[in-house]
């Protein structure tokens, strides 16, 4: 890596001008593929979820545990989707750096105000690659972007086959009794279910406060993370 204490570059020539241009499709396209790897993981969540409860809603006398299990598949399908969009944000952040500071500024007036020094920051981020993002804070977008409805639906769903089939409750202890699991006592599955909900829930919203102190600390409309 270059000594910090490099002489910074004041102007670009046309061929680093292309370059640049260059470089900026190539991290679109890495960007855009690894969206689609995003998408890919939320469709399989959708798909299992929604096999779960053609399942679990086939009768009245249909047992509610595949509605259990799919959380399972859901936590899979959630964490390998935090794994790629921490890959995910690598691309996009670079390349809306290059947007405001490189783009936005030649085509406002030509001036790319080298002096601020963006082009170290960029160059930085090629020489030492690192997730801008924490596992929970991506973990906590990925839940408030996608798998709150996903989580929601499956509680829903869950709570609903308690509750109706195979025909409405009328006490405390019935619904206890169809949470049962073979050995497992109804109570320790509705707190573990209760438990599993709260979780997402405390993860997503810490997410959403990190994002908004993040948010106000940064000195410019954007930066890399």
């Amino acid at each position: 890596m270059p000594d910090s204490g490099t002489i910074e570059r004041k102007t670009l020539d046309a061929a680093e001008i292309g370059a640049i241009a260059h470089l900026y499709r190539g991290e679109v396209y890495r960007a855009t593929t690894w969206r689609t790897r995003l998408d890919t993981t939320t469709n399989w969540a959708v798909v299992t979820l929604g096999i779960a409860l053609s399942i679990a809603f086939s009768s009245p006398d249909a047992s509610p545990l595949p509605l259990i299990l799919v959380g399972i598949l859901i936590i899979f399908f959630l964490m390998l989707e935090v794994r790629r969009y921490r890959f995910f944000n690598v691309w996009r952040a670079r390349c809306r750096w290059m947007e405001v500071h490189f783009f936005a500024p030649m085509l406002h007036d030509g001036d790319l105000h080298m002096e601020d020094g963006w082009q170290r920051i960029l160059a930085d981020d090629y020489w030492s690659p690192v997730y801008h993002v924490s596992l929970w804070v991506a973990l906590g977008r990925r839940i408030r972007r996608n798998y709150f409805w996903i989580l929601l639906i499956q509680s829903v769903a869950y709570a609903g086959k308690l509750f109706v089939h195979p025909a409405p409750i009328t006490d405390a202890a019935q619904l206890i009794e169809r949470a049962s699991v073979g050995p497992i006592d109804g109570r320790i599955i509705l707190v573990m279910g209760a438990l599993y909900g709260l979780t997402w829930g405390v993860i997503a919203l810490w997410s959403w406060r990190s994002d908004a102190n993040r948010a106000k600390a940064r000195r410019h409309r954007t930066s890399m993370g």
